[in-house]
């Protein structure tokens, strides 16, 4: 067998790319399998999405990170739609398991891992560096949230965010009103569980059909808060109706793989606060 080269990373890209801080909360649905199958094969050919006892998993990733540059610093938002799925060559290589076992991280192979079909985004160098470097389907968007923060009078585990569609223009990045998606997550009450479900394989299709795949290492664990009837209402998902453009079809095929059914699952991440600063006191 031919060794295979490996995808380049044009310039002014450097891998691996660090983050300073990320805060994420994912949303997992356990859904019927024919739309996912559909909608994977004409995205991703070479992946088939992971059966979990009949359902398959469509599963929703915001994340709000940092990264430090020798020229200074950048903030970006984005929320990806996911398919979880393997390469088809690859069905005899996977652990028998379950959802449950699958978020807490029993597939040591890493080949269950997230095909992405839209991924909106508010930073333009965030976009192009995730088209180019791992074929993600990366576009325009921007973002209002709650997050839990130690920076609030009081920290509850409730976290919101909602998706506006944006375009791109030679002044960069401008908003517009049409929502994509809202979700929303009332934890308080909950208890999770630390999970060390990374690496977690991001798998890309390029233009030529060739099929990526991009590990990202998370140095921690997450909280899994697993959902059953009794708290799946904690998690709210609108789906909203944008006007145009790649925004459109998130939504459309949002709607189309999740429809009502009910959150399986959360997972959250937030970076540890690195120094604080005090409250002032008199001197005299």
């Amino acid at each position: 067998m031919t060794a295979l080269p490996l995808p380049p990373v044009p310039e002014p890209y450097h891998l691996p790319f660090h983050y300073g801080a990320l805060h994420n909360v994912g949303v997992d649905y356990l859904v019927a399998p024919g739309p996912v199958r559909e909608l994977l094969a004409k995205r991703h050919p070479g992946l088939e999405a992971a059966d979990f006892d009949g359902r398959a998993c469509v599963s929703l990733n915001y994340q709000l990170y940092f990264a430090q540059y020798p020229g200074g610093g950048g903030i970006t938002q984005e929320v990806e739609l996911n398919v979880i799925a393997h390469p088809a060559f690859a069905e005899d290589r996977l652990p028998a398991i379950n959802y449950g076992q699958y978020a807490r991280g029993y597939d040591q192979t890493k080949l269950l891992g997230i095909a992405r079909m839209h991924v909106l985004c508010d930073n333009p160098l965030a976009i192009d560096a995730g088209t180019r470097l791992y074929a993600e389907p990366k576009h325009p968007g921007w973002f209002e949230v709650e997050l839990p923060s130690p920076n609030a009078a009081s920290v509850r585990e409730h976290w919101s965010f909602t998706c506006r569609r944006a375009t791109l223009g030679p002044d960069g990045l401008r908003r517009h009103d049409d929502p994509v998606l809202t979700v929303e997550a009332d934890l308080a009450g909950l208890t999770p569980e630390p999970v060390d479900s990374t690496p977690i394989t991001g798998y890309g299709t390029d233009d030529e059909g060739r099929l990526l795949a991009g590990p990202l290492k998370v140095h921690a664990p997450y909280r899994f808060y697993a959902l059953d009837d009794r708290t799946a209402d904690r998690v709210g998902l609108t789906v909203g109706a944008p006007a145009s453009g790649p925004a459109s079809g998130a939504a459309r095929d949002l709607a189309r793989l999740v429809g009502d059914a009910p959150a399986a699952g959360v997972w959250t991440y937030q970076s540890a606060p690195v120094a604080a600063h005090h409250r002032p006191y008199y001197v005299r």
